[in-house]
Protein backbone atom coordinates (compact mmCIF):
# COMPACT_ATOMS: atom_id res chain seq x y z
CA UNK A 1 0.00 0.00 0.00
CA UNK A 2 1.14 3.70 -0.52
CA UNK A 3 2.20 5.31 2.33
CA UNK A 4 0.38 8.45 3.02
CA UNK A 5 2.12 11.51 4.48
CA UNK A 6 0.69 13.71 7.58
CA UNK A 7 1.60 17.26 7.01
CA UNK A 8 -0.22 18.85 9.45
CA UNK A 9 -1.88 18.25 12.82
CA UNK A 10 -5.24 16.15 12.15
CA UNK A 11 -7.49 18.50 13.68
CA UNK A 12 -6.09 21.28 10.79
CA UNK A 13 -6.34 18.90 8.16
CA UNK A 14 -9.87 17.94 8.81
CA UNK A 15 -10.39 21.97 9.15
CA UNK A 16 -8.79 22.89 5.98
CA UNK A 17 -10.17 19.83 3.91
CA UNK A 18 -6.46 18.38 3.54
CA UNK A 19 -6.36 14.93 2.30
CA UNK A 20 -3.53 12.27 3.52
CA UNK A 21 -0.83 12.45 0.58
CA UNK A 22 0.37 9.06 -0.86
CA UNK A 23 3.11 8.68 -2.96
CA UNK A 24 0.72 8.95 -6.17
CA UNK A 25 -0.99 12.10 -5.50
CA UNK A 26 2.55 13.46 -4.68
CA UNK A 27 3.48 12.43 -8.44
CA UNK A 28 0.27 13.37 -10.06
CA UNK A 29 0.21 16.66 -8.00
CA UNK A 30 3.24 17.51 -8.95
CA UNK A 31 3.10 16.90 -12.45
CA UNK A 32 -0.48 18.75 -13.20
CA UNK A 33 1.32 22.21 -11.91
CA UNK A 34 3.81 21.64 -14.79
CA UNK A 35 3.80 23.19 -17.93
CA UNK A 36 4.31 21.25 -19.64
CA UNK A 37 3.59 18.73 -17.37
CA UNK A 38 6.38 16.49 -17.32
CA UNK A 39 9.65 15.99 -15.29
CA UNK A 40 12.76 14.40 -14.68
CA UNK A 41 12.53 10.97 -12.71
CA UNK A 42 14.90 12.21 -10.44
CA UNK A 43 13.21 15.32 -9.54
CA UNK A 44 10.05 13.63 -9.16
CA UNK A 45 12.01 10.90 -6.74
CA UNK A 46 13.64 13.71 -4.84
CA UNK A 47 10.41 15.82 -4.66
CA UNK A 48 8.86 12.63 -3.09
CA UNK A 49 11.36 12.37 -0.44
CA UNK A 50 10.09 15.81 0.79
CA UNK A 51 6.96 13.88 1.99
CA UNK A 52 9.19 10.71 3.54
CA UNK A 53 8.75 8.26 0.14
CA UNK A 54 11.46 6.33 -0.27
CA UNK A 55 13.18 6.08 -4.01
CA UNK A 56 11.77 2.67 -4.81
CA UNK A 57 8.32 3.63 -3.32
CA UNK A 58 8.40 6.85 -5.92
CA UNK A 59 9.88 4.65 -8.86
CA UNK A 60 6.94 1.66 -7.93
CA UNK A 61 4.11 4.62 -7.61
CA UNK A 62 5.70 6.02 -11.04
CA UNK A 63 5.49 2.16 -12.59
CA UNK A 64 1.89 1.84 -11.29
CA UNK A 65 0.79 5.34 -13.17
CA UNK A 66 2.07 4.06 -16.12
CA UNK A 67 0.23 0.62 -16.31
CA UNK A 68 -2.25 2.31 -15.01
CA UNK A 69 -2.20 4.68 -18.24
CA UNK A 70 -1.84 8.42 -15.98
CA UNK A 71 1.73 9.10 -17.22
CA UNK A 72 3.90 7.65 -19.87
CA UNK A 73 7.74 7.82 -20.42
CA UNK A 74 9.90 7.05 -23.57
CA UNK A 75 12.45 5.48 -21.07
CA UNK A 76 14.31 8.84 -21.55
CA UNK A 77 14.22 9.63 -17.87
CA UNK A 78 11.32 11.57 -17.97
CA UNK A 79 7.60 11.21 -17.34
CA UNK A 80 4.34 13.20 -18.34
CA UNK A 81 0.93 13.31 -17.53
CA UNK A 82 -1.42 11.05 -19.84
CA UNK A 83 -5.38 9.64 -19.53
CA UNK A 84 -7.51 11.63 -17.23
CA UNK A 85 -5.34 13.20 -15.43
CA UNK A 86 -4.63 14.82 -18.62
CA UNK A 87 -8.08 15.88 -18.54
CA UNK A 88 -8.19 16.86 -14.99
CA UNK A 89 -5.34 18.99 -15.58
CA UNK A 90 -7.57 20.98 -18.03
CA UNK A 91 -10.66 21.50 -15.61
CA UNK A 92 -7.75 22.62 -13.12
CA UNK A 93 -7.01 25.46 -15.63
CA UNK A 94 -10.16 26.39 -16.03
CA UNK A 95 -11.09 26.20 -12.75
CA UNK A 96 -8.60 28.93 -12.23
CA UNK A 97 -9.56 31.11 -14.97
CA UNK A 98 -13.22 30.91 -14.12
CA UNK A 99 -13.95 32.24 -17.55
CA UNK A 100 -17.91 32.77 -17.47
CA UNK A 101 -19.87 34.76 -19.88
CA UNK A 102 -22.51 36.95 -19.19
CA UNK A 103 -25.78 35.54 -17.96
CA UNK A 104 -29.51 36.28 -19.47
CA UNK A 105 -31.43 34.30 -16.58
CA UNK A 106 -31.69 31.10 -19.05
CA UNK A 107 -30.70 27.71 -17.78
CA UNK A 108 -29.34 24.56 -19.32
CA UNK A 109 -31.43 21.56 -18.72
CA UNK A 110 -30.11 18.14 -19.63
CA UNK A 111 -32.07 15.11 -19.40
CA UNK A 112 -30.49 11.89 -19.79
CA UNK A 113 -32.44 10.19 -22.23
CA UNK A 114 -30.73 6.57 -22.11
CA UNK A 115 -32.08 2.79 -21.54
CA UNK A 116 -30.80 1.54 -18.15
CA UNK A 117 -26.78 1.01 -18.71
CA UNK A 118 -24.35 -0.61 -16.53
CA UNK A 119 -23.09 0.77 -13.14
CA UNK A 120 -19.77 1.72 -14.54
CA UNK A 121 -21.19 3.92 -17.42
CA UNK A 122 -23.66 5.33 -15.13
CA UNK A 123 -21.25 6.42 -12.90
CA UNK A 124 -18.99 8.08 -15.36
CA UNK A 125 -21.64 9.42 -17.40
CA UNK A 126 -22.38 11.55 -13.67
CA UNK A 127 -18.92 12.11 -13.17
CA UNK A 128 -18.56 14.25 -16.88
CA UNK A 129 -22.28 16.10 -15.97
CA UNK A 130 -20.42 16.89 -12.33
CA UNK A 131 -17.35 18.08 -14.06
CA UNK A 132 -19.55 20.74 -16.07
CA UNK A 133 -20.47 22.29 -13.30
CA UNK A 134 -24.46 20.75 -13.55
CA UNK A 135 -26.07 19.74 -10.51
CA UNK A 136 -28.96 16.97 -10.93
CA UNK A 137 -32.17 18.12 -9.82
CA UNK A 138 -33.81 14.83 -9.36
CA UNK A 139 -32.65 11.23 -10.82
CA UNK A 140 -31.47 12.17 -14.83
CA UNK A 141 -32.56 15.82 -14.62
CA UNK A 142 -29.63 17.59 -14.29
CA UNK A 143 -29.45 21.65 -14.34
CA UNK A 144 -27.17 24.71 -13.88
CA UNK A 145 -27.50 28.87 -15.10
CA UNK A 146 -26.23 29.04 -18.48
CA UNK A 147 -23.33 31.43 -17.68
CA UNK A 148 -20.97 28.45 -18.87
CA UNK A 149 -21.02 26.56 -21.99
CA UNK A 150 -21.74 23.04 -22.19
CA UNK A 151 -18.41 21.09 -22.96
CA UNK A 152 -18.26 18.77 -26.08
CA UNK A 153 -18.63 15.41 -24.06
CA UNK A 154 -21.62 16.72 -22.86
CA UNK A 155 -23.00 18.75 -26.04
CA UNK A 156 -21.94 15.65 -28.35
CA UNK A 157 -23.60 12.80 -26.01
CA UNK A 158 -26.34 11.13 -27.59
CA UNK A 159 -27.27 9.96 -24.98
CA UNK A 160 -28.56 13.26 -23.20
CA UNK A 161 -31.21 15.72 -24.45
CA UNK A 162 -30.73 19.14 -23.82
CA UNK A 163 -33.09 22.45 -23.39
CA UNK A 164 -32.90 26.21 -22.52
CA UNK A 165 -35.35 27.12 -20.01
CA UNK A 166 -35.85 29.53 -17.74
CA UNK A 167 -37.27 28.77 -14.42
CA UNK A 168 -40.58 29.34 -12.99
CA UNK A 169 -39.21 29.41 -9.40
CA UNK A 170 -36.71 32.14 -7.76
CA UNK A 171 -33.55 31.22 -9.36
CA UNK A 172 -31.64 32.02 -6.04
CA UNK A 173 -33.41 29.75 -4.12
CA UNK A 174 -33.42 27.11 -6.85
CA UNK A 175 -29.55 27.37 -7.10
CA UNK A 176 -29.47 27.06 -2.83
CA UNK A 177 -31.08 23.99 -3.26
CA UNK A 178 -28.96 22.60 -6.17
CA UNK A 179 -25.51 23.74 -4.48
CA UNK A 180 -23.96 24.13 -1.00
CA UNK A 181 -23.29 27.44 -1.29
CA UNK A 182 -22.83 28.43 2.37
CA UNK A 183 -20.68 25.09 2.85
CA UNK A 184 -18.58 26.02 -0.42
CA UNK A 185 -18.00 29.73 0.96
CA UNK A 186 -16.91 28.46 3.98
CA UNK A 187 -14.01 26.38 3.73
CA UNK A 188 -13.08 28.63 0.68
CA UNK A 189 -12.40 31.07 3.56
CA UNK A 190 -10.98 29.45 5.29
CA UNK A 191 -8.38 27.90 2.40
CA UNK A 192 -8.12 32.00 1.40
CA UNK A 193 -6.48 32.31 5.38
CA UNK A 194 -4.50 29.69 4.97
CA UNK A 195 -2.93 31.71 1.82
CA UNK A 196 -2.12 34.19 3.82
CA UNK A 197 -0.87 32.60 7.19
CA UNK A 198 1.31 30.03 5.34
CA UNK A 199 4.00 31.84 3.59
CA UNK A 200 6.74 29.74 1.50
CA UNK A 201 10.20 30.76 2.08
CA UNK A 202 12.33 27.96 1.27
CA UNK A 203 12.68 24.00 0.89
CA UNK A 204 11.26 23.21 4.30
CA UNK A 205 7.41 25.00 3.21
CA UNK A 206 7.21 22.91 0.00
CA UNK A 207 6.31 19.86 1.71
CA UNK A 208 3.22 21.83 3.76
CA UNK A 209 2.59 23.96 0.54
CA UNK A 210 2.08 21.06 -2.20
CA UNK A 211 -0.76 20.00 0.48
CA UNK A 212 -2.36 23.38 0.48
CA UNK A 213 -2.17 24.23 -2.84
CA UNK A 214 -3.81 20.81 -3.86
CA UNK A 215 -6.33 21.42 -1.18
CA UNK A 216 -7.00 24.94 -2.80
CA UNK A 217 -7.46 23.31 -6.52
CA UNK A 218 -9.59 21.00 -5.44
CA UNK A 219 -11.69 23.21 -4.10
CA UNK A 220 -11.82 25.50 -7.31
CA UNK A 221 -13.21 22.62 -9.42
CA UNK A 222 -16.20 22.57 -6.77
CA UNK A 223 -17.10 25.77 -7.34
CA UNK A 224 -20.38 25.85 -9.02
CA UNK A 225 -19.21 29.40 -11.32
CA UNK A 226 -22.48 30.37 -10.71
CA UNK A 227 -23.76 33.98 -11.84
CA UNK A 228 -22.84 37.00 -9.95
CA UNK A 229 -27.24 37.55 -9.17
CA UNK A 230 -27.33 34.14 -7.65
CA UNK A 231 -24.87 34.20 -4.98
CA UNK A 232 -24.74 38.02 -4.22
CA UNK A 233 -21.54 40.14 -2.85
CA UNK A 234 -18.77 38.38 -0.76
CA UNK A 235 -18.58 35.48 -3.02
CA UNK A 236 -15.22 34.54 -1.74
CA UNK A 237 -14.90 32.61 -5.66
CA UNK A 238 -12.35 35.64 -7.03
CA UNK A 239 -10.70 36.29 -3.76
CA UNK A 240 -9.64 33.01 -3.54
CA UNK A 241 -7.84 32.75 -7.22
CA UNK A 242 -6.32 35.69 -6.69
CA UNK A 243 -4.65 34.93 -3.62
CA UNK A 244 -3.97 31.60 -4.91
CA UNK A 245 -2.29 33.36 -7.98
CA UNK A 246 -0.10 35.63 -5.80
CA UNK A 247 1.10 32.15 -3.41
CA UNK A 248 1.71 30.03 -6.20
CA UNK A 249 3.73 32.41 -8.01
CA UNK A 250 5.80 32.58 -4.60
CA UNK A 251 5.74 28.73 -4.03
CA UNK A 252 6.67 28.00 -7.65
CA UNK A 253 9.52 30.51 -7.44
CA UNK A 254 10.77 28.51 -4.22
CA UNK A 255 10.30 24.83 -6.22
CA UNK A 256 12.10 26.03 -9.14
CA UNK A 257 14.89 26.93 -6.85
CA UNK A 258 14.77 23.97 -4.91
CA UNK A 259 14.60 21.78 -8.19
CA UNK A 260 17.91 23.75 -9.76
CA UNK A 261 19.53 22.43 -6.67
CA UNK A 262 18.61 18.75 -7.06
CA UNK A 263 19.50 18.58 -10.44
CA UNK A 264 23.19 19.63 -9.53
CA UNK A 265 23.60 17.18 -7.36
Amino acid sequence: MARSVALVSEESAATLGLRPLTARSVLASALLGEDPPELPVSHLVALAGLFGVSPNGARVALSRMVGAGEAATDGDGRYRLAGHLLERRRRQEASLRAEGGPWDGTWHLVVVAAPASPPAHRSARRARLAAARLAEHRPGLWLRPANLALPEDVVGDPELVRWSAVPDADPVALAATLWDEDGWATRARLLLAALEDRPTDGPEDLAPGFALSAAVLRHLQADPLLPGPLVGPGWPGDALRAAYAVWDARYRAVLRTWGRTVART
